[in-house]
């Protein structure tokens, strides 16, 4: 497993103070510095944390830097994103399944309800050259569904883990998510 930072906080608490600061791009470098393999950002229709400069900022770090690291731009696959993204050619595009106005992600695809979206989408994608990760619930029967609208890896929903964290039910989400990467390999 190789760390990609998710870097919308930082723009979350810089948009609070409209000063500038804590840069995004200066935390990005930060965190390079330190080893991390990739960024990633979840650019929204209203810009409440990572805006679309931020977004070109970050690529034009990554391809005038010194690092040898990944950008991943993660969002709902809607046609004003999928622009965004073909356009600036990350590494990774993550789908998510969220409303426009979700505060934030809370739930992975229903692939098999989506599939004829997804195997479109991902088709598109895929002609950009692109590699596709899907953003999925801790239930290991999902990773072969997005194997089959070609999705190239998934991501796991850890949010029902994290609200339960030491207890039983944690437990029990940590090993149902242990369950799912397996199935995702």
């Amino acid at each position: 497993a190789k760390l990609s930072v998710n870097l919308n906080a930082v723009a979350m608490l810089r948009n609070r103070r409209e000063v500038g600061w804590p840069s995004v791009t200066g935390i990005a470098q930060l965190v390079l510095e330190a080893g991390a393999a990739g960024l990633t950002v979840h650019p929204r229709p209203d810009e409440r944390h990572i805006r679309r400069r931020d977004v070109y900022d970050l690529s034009d770090l990554l391809v005038d830097g010194e690092w040898d690291a990944e950008l991943n731009i993660e969002g709902y696959p809607s046609e004003d994103f999928l622009r965004l993204v073909e356009e600036i050619k990350p590494h990774q595009v993550t789908f998510v399944p969220d409303d426009p106005a979700q505060v934030t992600s809370d739930h992975g695809w229903d692939i098999d309800a989506n599939k004829s979206f997804l195997r479109d989408t991902i088709a598109r994608m895929k002609d950009a050259n692109l590699r596709v990760a899907l953003f999925i619930d801790e239930d290991p029967t999902v990773p072969p569904d997005a194997w089959e609208v070609d999705a190239d890896r998934v991501e796991l929903y850890t949010g029902p883990y994290g609200a339960t964290f030491g207890t039983p039910d944690g437990e029990r989400h940590l090993d149902r998510l242990a369950m799912t990467a397996r199935a995702a390999r």
